[in-house]
Parts: structure tokens; sequence; C-alpha cells
């Protein structure tokens, strides 16, 4: 963490309002903020008039938009953009400025040592939002609308909006997590937040906007597709939407990878029921696991018995036995008894 003084560029998150000279009205967050951190800001003049006291700034920032920003990067996420720009800057080290004789990680090693150590205590710098859940199972934040579980309707939650993402808990419980809506309006939706609704309506899964979003965002595939058609023709369409409700609610407790792959095993043998599903699910994850211990063991390794005997593991703890074998040749003796000769016809026996 930087010492001494920190320039800042009056940023909206931190100056409410620009005074007369060097004086800022500050918003309460960023006092919290920069208090925690102990950090001494130093605002810049706004325009022209603080243009040169952070000219080298706007440069490298100008800098870093050309070479990775033009043209936009196509991203599906917002999270895989974060990396994206991770990566730029983890390769920007190498970068030499100007005629420098170091790079800039080479220079910044030098510095490295001069930092103030992090606080121990973290600050939390989501705002806060305490909405009651709608009859939808919605709640609004920042003029967008989110999906928390519907048996928490009416009730007030605890919500955390991050700069990428939303967490909502009830209590201490965490409840539901959202990428960020970044247009005002928007609804983002989670299906697995309607099952137990679903279950007593399931006519309503077909039109249902949380259903559409799944299908974009990739967790309801092809595949369940191809198994809810199956299992309709099959069982009629109020109970096949039911056995897929069963079969979305695997994916609370089962990879999303091993469910698809039961899906589609279930599905290729005909058994259209949840519980040939879940049983298939299974498999695959068995699967998986044997397939990764394989890869982790050395060859050979696995030749022999794997479960080791409790008989044999007690018997290897006892002492060792020094009494002679037992034998039977004490009763040896009744062999060598004559022969009983069998009585002929017409004598008494």
């Amino acid at each position: 963490m930087p010492t001494g003084k920190v320039r800042y560029d009056n940023l909206r998150s931190a100056v409410n309002r620009v005074c007369y000279g060097r004086t800022r009205k500050e918003a309460d967050r960023w006092v919290a903020f920069r208090s925690h951190l102990g950090l001494d800001v130093f605002y810049c003049q706004p325009g022209l008039e603080g243009a040169h006291e952070k000219g080298a700034v706007e440069g490298e920032v100008g800098c870093f938009r050309r070479n990775h920003l033009v043209p936009v990067p196509e991203v599906d996420s917002l999270a895989e953009l974060n990396a994206q720009v991770d990566q730029w800057d983890v390769e920007d080290d190498a970068r030499r400025i100007g005629s420098r004789p170091r790079t800039v990680g080479e220079y910044f090693a030098v510095e490295q040592p001069l930092l103030k150590p992090l606080p121990a205590e973290p600050f939390e710098t989501a705002r806060v939002f305490t909405p009651r859940v709608d009859r939808f199972g919605q709640i609004g934040v920042r003029m967008n609308h989110y999906s928390v579980p519907v048996r928490l309707i009416g009730r007030r939650v605890r919500a955390l909006l991050h700069a990428s993402e939303l967490v909502v808990y009830c209590g201490h419980d965490e409840v539901a997590r959202h990428e960020r809506l970044a247009t005002r309006g928007s609804c983002r939706l989670e299906l697995d937040h309607y099952l137990e609704a679903l279950v007593r309506k399931p006519g309503a899964l077909p039109g249902a906007t949380a259903l559409d979003q799944a299908r974009a965002a990739g967790k309801f595939t092809p595949v369940h597709d191809a198994w809810w058609a199956a299992v309709r023709r099959a069982h009629g369409d109020a109970e096949g939407t039911r056995a897929l409700i069963k079969v979305l609610l695997l994916h609370r407790t089962m990879p999303h990878e091993h469910v698809v792959a039961g899906i589609a095993t279930a599905l290729q043998a005909g058994a259209l029921t949840a519980d040939a599903v879940a049983v298939e699910a299974r498999k695959a994850a068995q699967d998986e696991d044997t397939a990764r211990l394989l890869d982790l063991t050395p060859s050979g390794a696995l030749a022999g018995p794997q479960v080791t005997s409790l008989t044999q593991h007690r018997l290897a703890a006892l002492p060792d036995d020094n009494r002679p074998l037992p034998s039977v040749a004490a009763y040896d003796q009744l062999l060598r008894r004559a022969p009983i000769r069998p009585a002929s016809q017409g004598e008494l026996p």
C-alpha cells in the first residue's frame, strides 16, 4: 500500500462536491475507506488547470486502452473481462517505458519493500441495501431486479452490491448471488429459485423468463430439452414437467456436468424417471473419480487388493504363535482294526 499522499482525480464515488481550491466534500463511504487504509489523499484541480498534475497517469491509461481495448474485446461476462485485464497487467511487467533501463516489473520490485502492509482486517466496499422480497420472488436494487428463493417472499433481506456482483443474505445465510446488471430496468432471474413453486404450477415453466435466461446462460442445455420432451410424451405435460423439476433439483447437490451426463445416459437408455437420472449422474461422478485416481497413481500401484481385510489387520497385531501344529496321529490306531468280513448267505450275522 502506498505511503504519503496519493493523488486522485475527483472521482465521483469519493467526491460529492468540488469546493474552492483543494477543498472537497467527500462521500461518507470514501472517508471510511481511506481512514481504514490510512491514505492521505491529494485531489487534483479539475479541468485544464490540473492537467499537468496527472499527465503520466492519463498517458498510461491511454496506452493501455489503445493496446488492449481497441477494438473492444468480446467476452461473455464481466468476470471473463476482468480475468483478461489481470493477464494483460501481468504481461505489462515486461514492458519498458521509453528508453528507461529497467522494465515496469523491475521498477516495482525496487519500490515494493517501501510500501506499507495492508490492514489485517478487510474493508467491506459493497453498498448495503435491505429490500423486501416481492410476490414474484424478486428484490429491487438500484433500478434493477434480481431473483431470490420463493420461500423468502414477503421477508426483508440484506443485499450487498459489489462492483461486479450482488450477494443476498437472509440472516447469516447466503441465499443468492448474481452478476451485477449494468443497465437500468433489467432483470436477472435464477431458475433454481422458482423450482418449489413450479412443482405446484408446472404449466408456468415453458413460458418462464427464468427458463429463457437459463438457456441463454447454458445452464439449461439441449440435453435437458430432449429429456423433457421425451418424458412429456411418455407421462403427459404436467407429470413430465414435475419429473424435470426433480432432475433440476439435482443441480443443488451435484456438479452440473455430472447431471447432464446422467440425463444423456438415461435418455439413451429410455429411462424417463428422475431416479434413473440421479443414479446415472452418480455413476458419472464415480467414473470421473476413478479416472482421476488412475491418472495420479503410478503404473502398477493399483495391482492387488485395494481393500484391507479387518481380520488380517487384527491378526497382524497379534504376537507370534510358537505352539506345535495340531496332529491327528493318535487316531490312526482306529485304522489298524481288523476289517469286518461280510456275512455269507445263510449265516447269521
